[in-house]
């Protein structure tokens, strides 16, 4: 069959709940993707920043091998090695101190939510308890995600959401202490909004947010589903700042392909919040998953990840700030690390276009905004690559 009939036949089996781009994608080589015709096209998406070791990588490969040689699942009735060396790995990089591994970013947003409502009912035994969200958060789509997500768009079709939940601004910390009362139990933001439009949560309205929720014992919940992993070139965004969350969501490249997520909090909160019967997933933390995390935090360490995003992220950086000289219709750029993005006054979608025609596979953030997140290993020579096929579709 030919790429066409292929996707002719997708359009009358799959839901059609995506908008795909016009390609079937069959093989990946380090940064590089072939669709079944076997044109070559560099990505900068890189699975919607899950691929950090780009595709290949031989280590990744064999550990999953090995695994699936073994067992791939057992339920969580019993233990398995990989999730228990799985889990002191992420609380190594981490510094946190209680793990649950999930299947994906949105169900890590569910457990969360639950951990901190359950933390609350513990303290005064009431279900009346609010959660404070930010305008233009984006956590994912199942119910619950969807009821923290700060776009009105999204949920519109689905309400009525859970309830008890107050949206204020990112970066704006007025606007989050005009939202807080008794019944505050979390404050749930992204430590880098991206579906939201690549925008950094600022040093000062961290710090003040932690002590606010230090000072009235609320839980302070930080999704780095996207921006964690090392995108920032640091393990955890937060980590820059000198805080810490009492929960954090993770997913995306935490398994580099396999999905794979988890939520982790503090001993305190761990102590006194989900217990035996109050969250569970049968697949959840399955031996073929948990492999793939610890075979990624020990890549991440050997090849000198983060090191690499500091120094092509930088790069990055300041080609894309010359494109904003250069062009009248960018307005600027923004995000952190290999976590970018170009705000332009136009819809990007037809550029987007061109690029993939081009061989550079990129991505929006909100209509007006191309989103780049590749692989962390990528070279300068990669962003060069990319930098002159987009100038390509820019003119």
């Amino acid at each position: 069959m030919k790429m066409q009939e292929y996707i002719d036949e997708a359009e009358q089996a799959l839901l059609h709940t995506y908008n795909r781009y016009q390609v079937v994608l069959e093989k990946g080589d380090g940064v590089y993707l072939y669709d079944m015709d076997g044109k070559k096209y560099l990505d900068f998406v890189s699975g919607i920043a899950v691929f950090a070791l780009g595709y290949q990588n031989k280590e990744y490969n064999d550990a999953l091998k090995a695994q699936i040689d073994k067992i791939i699942h057992t339920s969580n009735y019993y233990y398995n090695l990989p999730a228990i060396e799985a889990a002191k790995k992420l609380k190594e990089i981490s510094g946190m101190d209680r793990v649950f591994f999930t299947n994906s970013g949105a169900e890590a947003i569910e457990g969360a939510i639950k951990a901190a409502r359950k933390y609350a009912y513990l303290k005064d035994g009431t279900t009346d308890h609010e959660i404070i969200a930010m305008n233009h958060s984006f956590h994912g789509r199942t119910m619950g995600a969807l009821s923290v997500t700060g776009n009105p768009h999204y949920r519109e079709a689905f309400e009525p959401m859970i309830g008890n939940i107050r949206f204020a601004d990112l970066n704006d910390f007025d606007s989050v202490l005009a939202n807080v009362n008794e019944k505050t139990c979390a404050i749930l933001l992204e430590t880098v909004q991206g579906e939201g439009g690549l925008y950094p949560a600022k040093e000062d309205f961290l710090k003040k947010v932690r002590k606010l929720c230090d000072e009235r014992d609320i839980l302070l919940i930080l999704d780095e589903i996207q921006c964690g992993m090392g995108r920032t070139g640091y393990m955890y965004a937060w980590q820059k700042f000198g805080i810490k969350p009492d929960i954090m969501t993770t997913a995306k490249a935490l398994g580099c392909g396999v999905p794979v997520g988890a939520f982790l909090m503090t001993e305190k909160v761990g102590q006194h919040s989900l217990t035996a019967g109050d969250h569970g997933t049968t697949y959840g933390g399955n031996p073929l998953a948990c492999a793939a995390i610890c075979k990624v935090i020990e890549l991440f360490e050997k090849e000198k990840v983060l090191d690499n995003v500091r120094e092509v992220g930088a790069y990055l950086e300041e080609q894309l700030d010359k494109l904003v000289t250069e062009y009248e219709f960018i307005k600027t750029r923004r995000g952190v690390g290999l976590m970018q993005g170009l705000v332009c006054n136009k819809p990007v979608g037809e550029i987007i276009n061109k690029a993939l025609e081009k061989g550079v596979i990129l991505i929006n953030a909100g209509p007006n905004i191309i989103r780049f997140v590749p692989a962390l290993v990528i070279t300068r020579e990669n962003v060069d690559e990319m930098i002159d096929i987009l100038k390509q579709c820019l003119n």
